[in-house]
């Protein structure tokens, strides 16, 4: 009698252990199932991004072409660009200025300037509420042009300074009031842990050159490849001109 509770209470504790063997399987391959799909739809996401910046780069040429061969950031307000303002500094304010001023090259899509990871929401129209930053995902490099084909012209908002990734925007204040960044070539920049990034530290996200491609940059790869080979800026405000290689960006 005593053998046989003992082989029954080993065969309780076999069933047990298969049971929680299959808790554990299950509970592994939901996990990984999550992750592989959040990994696509965090992909997605990214190329969509690129594929924006892209369109952006295409209506960057098509307004040059009829603008004297200048971006918006170069061209005189009076011939329709908002150079003019940039001659002050702290003009993060009217980023979105240098997009409305392409809403024709960017057949009129607001959705093209808003990054699908990002927590602001696309305008309705440009005509309507499109007048502030909050609609907004892409900084601007207000003196890249195609005689500089691998200028900085803009990129995702979510890039700051230094090598530790901000918990936030970066240089991209949440207010919407953006800010107008002079970026030493020489110094490390980050991205932050918002949109691309999605809390990864080492950085992920997206920026436009001046020859219309969109690059998929890693915060390494972003300060070694692009801002070190970047072309400094050398419009600068009276009374703002650095004493070495800068670059002016102006965030939303």
């Amino acid at each position: 009698m005593k053998q046989k509770m003992m082989r029954d209470g080993s065969a309780f504790t076999r069933l047990v252990l298969l049971d929680v063997t299959a808790v554990v399987l299950v509970f592994l391959m939901t996990a990984l199932l999550f992750l592989a799909r959040h990994r696509v739809y965090s992909s997605s996401h990214r190329i969509s991004c690129a594929n924006n910046l892209k369109e952006i780069g295409v209506a960057y040429r098509l307004w040059a072409s009829d603008n004297g061969d200048l971006t918006p950031a170069e061209q005189k307000v009076a011939k329709g660009g908002w150079g003019d303002f940039l001659t002050n500094a702290d003009q993060g304010l009217i980023c979105w200025t240098n997009y409305v001023l392409m809403q024709n090259e960017l057949g009129q899509s607001p959705k093209l300037v808003l990054c699908p990871t990002d927590e602001r929401r696309a305008a309705a129209d440009f005509a309507t509420n499109f007048k502030d930053n909050t609609h907004l995902s892409y900084f601007v490099g207000v003196s890249a042009n195609d005689e500089h084909p691998q200028s900085i012209q803009g990129g995702d908002r979510n890039l700051g300074p230094g090598t530790e990734p901000d918990s936030d925007y970066g240089f991209s204040p949440k207010s919407g009031k953006g800010n107008d960044v002079a970026l030493p070539i020489s110094g490390p920049v980050s991205w932050s842990l918002k949109m691309h990034s999605a809390g990864w530290r080492p950085g992920a996200g997206n920026i436009l050159i001046a020859d219309g491609s969109a690059q998929q940059a890693s915060s390494t790869s972003v300060s070694r490849n692009w801002l070190r080979n970047a072309d400094p800026t050398t419009n600068w405000p009276a009374g703002h001109i650095p004493s070495s290689a800068f670059i002016r960006l102006v965030f939303p």
